[in-house]
């Protein structure tokens, strides 16, 4: 059975996601222990509230050593909302800016919305050639909650390998990613674990191709 870790750094509904997580057909291990996010098939980095705290929880356990090391050797890693957040290089609240992991250029910061935070279903456009939205109809809703996100993407993608895929969605004003497939590092912005059917598809889409 695929193995994988859900790393436990203190942000993230880790219950709900380990259970889906399971639905998905893995075999999951909530934990921060090196060893076993290094050795699990796939790591999933959950996340929820600001982005200065989840990034302070994740430095106490040192989670982005996890996280760069598993994808220096091409290892799959898996963000969920601020997790995905975290990812980018930085993120800005409340005019405070947090270094981020630096996996991907970019910034996290509020987005353009006459309500936030952007909460409930949500459509998503993702292109084609997606792994994790494989198999879903257009139209295809899931469920956020959140009040920032990557409202551009800065990385152009290489001479010898195909660009990232990159799925959008709309929120007032504010274009933002909804999800990124790029290499070994994919994540959403939405909850796949609070998403329904929907969400455990795409869980699953992720979980066999590991």
């Amino acid at each position: 059975m695929t193995s994988v870790v859900l790393l436990d750094y203190g942000s993230g509904n880790l219950h709900s996601a380990e259970r889906a997580l399971v639905r998905a057909g893995a075999q999951v291990e909530v934990t921060a222990d090196h060893r076993a996010a290094l050795a699990a098939d796939g790591l999933v980095v959950p996340g929820v509230g600001a982005f200065a705290a989840c990034m302070a929880g994740l430095r106490d356990v040192r989670g982005e050593r996890i996280i760069g090391q598993r994808l220096a050797g091409g290892r799959p890693v898996l963000g969920i909302c601020v997790g995905m957040q975290i990812l980018f290089e930085r993120g800005v609240e409340f005019g405070v800016e947090t270094e981020g992991c630096g996996e991907w250029p970019g910034t996290v910061d509020k987005l353009d919305a006459p309500v936030l935070p952007h909460m409930g279903w949500n459509t998503v456009d993702a292109p084609a050639d997606s792994v994790l939205f494989a198999g879903m109809d257009v139209g295809t809703r899931f469920y956020f909650v959140h009040t920032y996100a990557a409202r551009s993407w800065e990385l152009p993608p290489s001479d010898h390998l195909a660009g990232p895929a990159l799925t959008w969605t709309e929120h007032g004003s504010s274009r933002f990613l909804a999800a990124v497939e790029n290499g070994a590092l994919s994540a959403t912005q939405f909850h796949p674990e609070k998403s329904g059917d929907a969400g455990a598809q795409l869980l699953s889409n992720w979980v066999k191709s590991l």
